[in-house]
């Protein structure tokens, strides 16, 4: 087991090959995207938008090359990215190589 980084962003749909994009930018090679998102936040109403939400994981040491790349996305255009830790039960070279 080694310790990673868990991405989660919840934004727009159209923002999603933007967000894609950045990730990318960033080195991550693998992620997940779960359409028509519905939810509720303090002062929007998400129900009323397309939206996704995005699970990515990384090396710790990419962590900040995402945030450069995602947080302008985010900032004009809404959405929220959240970054937690996790552990991952494969090995470093499985993650790696995908």
């Amino acid at each position: 087991m080694h310790a990673v980084k868990r991405i989660e962003v919840l934004a727009d749909s159209v923002e999603l090959p933007k967000i894609l994009a950045g990730l990318d930018k960033a080195g991550i090679i693998g992620h997940t995207v779960i359409r028509n998102a519905i939810g509720r936040s303090p002062g929007a109403d998400a129900t009323q938008l397309d939206n996704v939400y995005i699970i990515a994981f990384c090396m710790p040491e990419q962590i900040k090359p995402v945030i450069e790349n995602v947080r302008p996305v985010l900032n004009k255009f809404g959405g929220a990215c959240y970054i937690s830790d996790a552990m991952e039960i494969r090995s470093v070279r499985c993650i790696a190589s995908l």
